[in-house]
């Protein structure tokens, strides 16, 4: 079983960060998991079940499925980076962990490579002070990287910092244009 990879795909970091910065307040919306997390942990919709802005969670009917928001349209560097995809995307999420904030060690059902749908994490604003832990070991991860977690694992992030960590946070459906990217960055170099 994958535990984590450092995918072969960087962005543009400040732009995505100009970007997110530049969301007016109204946009972040708590996140709906209110249980596992303490302090403040938000997010912005960029696709969703049928398009919908403020809506940060799957719709495990079924009967929605995921688009792009309208918040998404006015996001040219957040588009930029979901276009780099060759596979089909199910949820994209700009989510933040203000400063201070801790989410608490969890694990989210059917969310690995194994299973048909992988989470991808696209750090946008991060600081050494937050603390991302997968699985019991602490994974660094700069921004502009893109990094698959199996994210049935036990996971949990501290931010310790100053400032707010935000990530592009992507659920991609496993096809052969996803497979093919996990194989040549699992590679020996």
């Amino acid at each position: 079983m994958l535990t984590r990879l450092k995918l072969p795909l960087t962005f543009d970091a400040e732009a995505l960060r100009a970007e997110v910065l530049a969301l007016p307040d109204a946009a972040w919306v708590p996140h709906y998991n209110t249980r596992d997390y303490d302090g403040d942990w938000d997010g912005v919709a960029l696709r969703a079940p049928n398009g919908r802005d403020g809506w940060l969670f799957p719709d495990f009917s079924g009967e929605r499925p995921c688009a792009d928001t309208p918040t998404l349209a006015a996001s040219p560097a957040c588009r930029a980076v979901l276009a780099a995809f060759g596979a089909p995307l199910e949820l994209a999420r700009l989510l933040r962990l203000k400063a201070g904030s801790s989410i608490r060690e969890h694990s989210d059902d059917d969310l690995c490579f194994e299973q048909g749908l992988a989470r991808l994490h696209v750090p946008v604003i991060t600081d050494p002070d937050v603390v991302f832990r997968h699985n019991g070991e602490v994974l660094t991860m700069a921004p502009g990287e893109c990094w698959y977690i199996n994210a049935n694992l036990p996971h949990s992030v501290d931010n310790r910092a100053h400032i707010d960590r935000v990530h592009l946070v992507i659920d991609v459906i496993v096809d052969p244009w996803l497979t093919a990217l996990f194989e040549a960055a699992a590679a020996p170099a």
